[in-house]
């Protein structure tokens, strides 16, 4: 097959946002495109240094007699998903990063704004189904990880030359209804005539 660069794709997000979060078990997507269940919330602008996908496979060698490799068997498989969430006043993506219960938001007042009551501790944050949407022109990819879990949270620093920012780590665990740990949806929006 010849080279083609209509496959050659960058990483944009949707408009509507580029990473989404909702409960465990809410219904799965089933494509690229299809409308994602109403639960998903965007947790607005990420970084621009956008999403990364790290697969991480370990092997041992197996060896025989007088050092020859006779077999190389499969010890760890993970997949991470890293990216910085920007939108410090978005009640969603403080609930994301310091967990749920551990986030109260009062509606702004005639003397007051949204107020946000965040407790820093170390509960474990609770397992939770990821969707990220990217683009290139009409070509989507969505990534789908049903069963995810934020596991690393960057320094957050505090200055006058740079917005405030959670790095974020997503574990994205085997699920057994999917058989993977995340599944990539990808359309290359040409459609037949």
């Amino acid at each position: 097959m010849a080279n083609n660069s209509a496959n050659v794709l960058a990483g944009k997000p949707l408009a509507t946002g580029g990473v989404l979060v909702a409960p465990t078990g809410t219904a799965a997507p089933v494509d690229a495109m299809t409308a994602l269940n109403a639960s998903f919330k965007a947790l607005g602008y990420v970084g621009e240094d956008g999403l990364t996908e790290s697969a991480e496979r370990s092997t041992d060698k197996i060896k025989a007699w007088g050092g020859d490799v006779v077999k190389v068997v499969q010890t760890d498989y993970a997949v991470t998903y890293s990216f910085t969430l920007i939108e410090t006043l978005n009640s969603d993506v403080l609930k994301a990063v310091h967990g749920a219960g551990n986030v109260t938001t009062t509606a702004a007042t005639s003397t007051k704004g949204t107020l946000h009551a965040v407790k820093l501790n170390g509960d474990t944050l609770p397992r939770q189904s990821f969707v990220f949407e990217v683009k290139d022109g009409d070509a989507r990819i969505r990534i789908y990880v049903p069963q995810g879990q934020i596991t690393e949270v960057g320094e957050v620093t505090y200055s006058d030359e740079d917005v405030i920012g959670y790095e974020v780590t997503v574990e994205a665990f085997r699920d057994a209804t999917a058989g993977a740990n995340a599944i990539k949806y990808i359309d290359d929006g040409v459609f037949s005539s």
